[in-house]
């Protein structure tokens, strides 16, 4: 029958249930639901000492500090910024469980990132090789220099690290042109750096002496029969001297006094020489100047360190406050930079390198100029680097700070120097002394896949002819003449602006280099064809 719903309000409803039914239920399913929250309460009141000593929470926090340090630990990378971790993938893990050497990983590394990304692939070497076959008279004459006991050349080589190698090398061409022993270069001590090195603190002393033993005899010091002969003192070596006027000029003085000691011999010397003088300065810029040992091992830690995660690019960055001041341009910062750096070349005139009738727009339409961060960046980006690209920056400070590197920074953020890749303590032996920390620059910059320099100077010279020999490894030579015109071009669609400047570079990678195309060139910047050959005949090398 149908209940209405005042009906359902008035009347309640019971429902009997037998003992027996109730004494059927799972006494278990009774026992959870009346003892559960008992058991919770139990619990709790165990923990409640625990959670009140705080002993307790000391041992905790130690846990969590312990674990964080295992984290930290075991994802710690010198090379990565502190904001990010490196983690291998899956094929590295199985090339590090095949048991092979981080070398041949990053090798394996490199052939993959080659096949794929233009931007790292290697300039057609032609087959050139290292080729120092010196002439018979040349070993003839040896034998007569070796023996000679009578004559000795003393060198006192000024400036940066890479003027005095330069200088090093001329020094021993001169001493075998006048076939005099050459005492151990001084090195004169660098009044804007106060660097007091001394030339076995930078250079392998043993290296230089072994190297050369069948070309110049060199000593550490004068011998007791010479220390009290007078000295024959030229400062005024007139530049690019010959050999002819080297011995006209001194070989006869030389016999006279015993000892001849010469200053300032940047670009004193012919850059034009005979075949086997040639040979010998890349002898020695190439073989005989090694770094000493503690540089050269350091250097190679922190390459090391960058090849970790495959290839790298060292870009050599001329951005220093001096170098604007002597090159007569504007680092393009501010006009409060600007004007700074034109009170300082007012102030200073004979800082200034270039000629003094050219504006700074001349300067830079001429491609005279260095490049500044911004320029750097575009650069780069047209010749196809990736935005992951590594890059190893080598040189001073640059005018402005971190600020004036931020257009690099924002495209390429894998950014480090020797100081972001060193560990503590590692550059403190080397600190204070510009010619070591330029060395280790220089080590890690030799050993890149890719090299460029903002702007030429020394360095740059120096390390494009070390890629050379070793195998013309990329070195990319800003075509900064043709290019800059396009640069400051700002209606030039960028598709349009990659492409010309890609083509103004394809002959600017590091292919092979002919010297005599090069009017006053240094050998040891373009070895081929004096230092390096493409035939089947062996030659031998060091």
């Amino acid at each position: 029958m149908a209940v209405t719903k005042s009906n359902r309000k008035k009347h309640q409803s019971y429902i009997s249930v037998s003992s027996q039914i109730i004494s059927s239920i799972s006494q278990s399913s009774l026992e959870c639901l009346l003892e559960s929250p008992k058991k919770k309460h139990i619990s709790s009141l165990k923990l409640r000492p625990f959670l009140k000593n705080p002993r307790f929470w000391v041992f905790l926090m130690f846990v969590l500090c312990f674990l964080c340090m295992l984290k930290m630990w075991f994802h710690f990378e010198p090379v990565t910024p502190l904001t990010q971790n490196i983690y291998f993938t899956p094929q590295e893990k199985t090339i590090l469980s095949t048991g092979l050497s981080s070398s041949q990983l990053n090798l394996v590394e490199i052939e993959e990132t080659d096949n794929k990304i233009e931007f790292w692939k290697q300039p057609e070497g032609m087959g050139y090789r290292p080729c120092l076959d010196f002439s018979v008279k040349y070993g003839e004459e040896t034998d007569e220099i070796m023996k000679d006991r009578t004559k000795y050349l003393m060198v006192v080589v000024a400036g940066g690290l890479n003027q005095q190698r330069n200088q090093i090398v001329d020094a021993v061409v001169i001493a075998r042109i006048l076939g005099a022993s050459l005492v151990v270069p001084i090195l004169q001590v660098n009044v804007i750096w106060g660097d007091e090195s001394e030339f076995s603190d930078i250079f392998d002393l043993d290296q230089f002496k072994n190297v050369l033993a069948n070309d110049v005899r060199i000593v550490s010091s004068l011998p007791s029969t010479h220390l009290m002969t007078r000295h024959t003192r030229e400062k005024t070596t007139p530049l690019h001297v010959s050999p002819e006027w080297i011995r006209s000029r001194y070989l006869k003085r030389l016999k006279r006094d015993g000892v001849l000691l010469l200053r300032g011999l940047d670009s004193r010397l012919s850059k034009d020489l005979p075949s086997d003088l040639q040979k010998l300065r890349c002898k020695v810029a190439f073989h005989a100047l090694r770094f000493a040992p503690h540089i050269s091992e350091l250097g190679n830690k922190l390459t090391e360190r960058m090849r970790r995660k495959g290839p790298y690019l060292a870009l050599h960055l001329r951005m220093e406050k001096d170098v604007w001041v002597r090159t007569g341009c504007l680092p393009g910062l501010s006009q409060e930079y600007d004007v700074m750096i034109n009170n300082e070349r007012k102030s200073r005139p004979k800082l200034l390198t270039s000629r003094n009738n050219m504006t700074y727009h001349d300067r830079k339409v001429a491609g005279l100029c260095p490049l500044n961060a911004l320029e750097v960046t575009r650069l780069l980006k047209s010749l196809g680097a990736p935005k992951s690209t590594r890059i190893y920056w080598a040189g001073g400070i640059p005018l402005g700070g971190k600020e004036a590197l931020q257009p690099l920074t924002r495209e390429f953020s894998h950014f480090y120097n020797k100081e972001d890749l060193a560990l503590p303590g590692e550059l403190e032996p080397f600190e204070k002394k510009a010619s070591l920390m330029a060395a280790i620059d220089h080590i890690i910059s030799e050993n890149s896949n890719v090299f460029m320099a903002s702007h030429g100077g020394n360095m740059g010279h120096a390390i494009q002819g070390q890629r050379a020999y070793a195998g013309h490894k990329k070195t990319i030579t800003p075509n900064k003449r043709q290019m800059i015109r396009y640069f400051m071009n700002s209606s030039l669609p960028e598709a349009e602006f990659n492409k010309i400047i890609m083509d103004l570079h394809r002959d600017s990678l590091g292919q092979p280099e002919l010297r005599t195309s090069k009017v006053r060139r240094d050998v040891t910047k373009y070895p081929v064809p004096e230092c390096m050959c493409n035939n089947s005949v062996t030659h031998s090398s060091f």
